[in-house]
């Protein structure tokens, strides 16, 4: 349904701005490149945060008072 809506958008700008519709598809890519470093940064503290909140709640979850 993203993408669906995403191609109907890019349509519409296509027909009322060709050379900005082209730039989009250009450039969508690098900027994609460009956010991955963020995104793995993202995903490593999620991970992080994870780990210390397990560690936080163990003691809770050894005494029974977990789910």
């Amino acid at each position: 349904m993203k993408l669906l809506l995403l191609l109907v958008v890019w349509c519409i700008l296509l027909v009322l701005s060709w050379p900005l519709a082209l730039l989009v598809l250009v450039l969508a890519p690098l900027v994609w490149l460009l956010a991955l470093p963020f995104r793995f940064a993202l995903l490593c503290f999620e991970a992080v945060f994870a780990l210390a909140r397990a560690l936080l709640f163990l003691p809770i979850r050894l005494l029974g008072g977990g789910k």
